[in-house]
C-alpha cells in the first residue's frame, strides 16, 4: 500500500484551495457553507492520497468530491430554499450598472438550478472543464452532462428572458470570459 505524504497533500491545498472554493461556492452559493463542502472534498483526497495512482490527478478527485457531496447535501437538507441576506437585491439599474446587474441577475438564476443542473453549469462554463471531464467530476456518463447542460441553460435562459435578458444567448453570452466570481 502507498504511503501518504502530508508535505505533498499539503503543497496541493496551498496551491489549489482558492480554486477549488470558488467551485464549491458556485455549487452551493454561500462563502461558509463552501467552506464546509471543500473541507469535507479536502478530507475525502487526504484519506485517498496513498489510493491515487498520479497526485496530479488530485484536484479531479476533490473537484468530484466537491460536485458529489455538494448534490448529496442538497438532496438530504432543508436549506435549498430561501437564505437570509443583509440587504435585499435591487432588481434593475439604470446606465453603468447594467452589466453588473446582469450579473447578479445571472447569479440569482443559477442558485434556483437544481443541483445537478448547476453543478454541470459551472464546471462546464465557470470551470471549463470537457463533458468527459465534467462528467467524471460528476460521476455520470457524458450523455447525462449533455442533457443536464442543455435543461440547465434552458432554465436559465427562461429566468433571465423574465429579467429582461435576451433568452437566445449562448453559453458564452451567458457566461462571459470576464465574468469574475468574488466570494466574500
Amino acid at each position: 500500500m502507498a504511503r501518504r505524504d502530508p508535505a505533498a497533500f499539503a503543497e496541493f491545498v496551498a496551491a489549489r484551495s482558492a480554486a477549488l472554493h470558488r467551485s464549491a461556492y458556485l455549487m452551493v452559493g454561500d462563502a461558509q457553507l463552501a467552506q464546509d463542502l471543500l473541507q469535507e472534498a479536502l478530507t475525502k483526497t487526504y484519506v485517498a492520497w496513498p489510493r491515487l495512482r498520479d497526485p496530479a490527478n488530485a484536484e479531479a478527485y476533490t473537484r468530484k468530491a466537491i460536485t458529489t457531496t455538494a448534490i448529496t447535501w442538497f438532496r438530504r437538507k432543508s436549506w435549498l430554499g430561501e437564505r437570509p441576506t443583509e440587504h435585499v437585491p435591487d432588481a434593475g439599474r439604470a446606465g453603468h450598472e447594467d452589466e453588473v446587474t446582469r450579473h447578479d441577475w445571472l447569479w440569482t438564476a443559477l442558485q434556483e438550478l437544481p443541483p445537478r443542473q448547476r453543478a454541470a453549469i459551472v464546471l462546464r462554463f465557470y470551470e471549463d472543464l470537457t463533458e468527459a471531464q465534467t462528467a467524471d467530476a460528476m460521476g455520470c456518463a457524458v450523455g447525462t452532462v449533455k442533457s443536464q447542460v442543455h435543461a440547465g441553460l434552458r432554465t436559465l435562459r427562461g429566468l433571465l428572458g423574465e429579467h429582461g435578458v435576451d433568452g437566445d444567448l449562448l453559453p458564452a453570452e451567458l457566461f462571459p470570459a470576464d465574468l469574475k466570481v468574488v466570494t466574500p
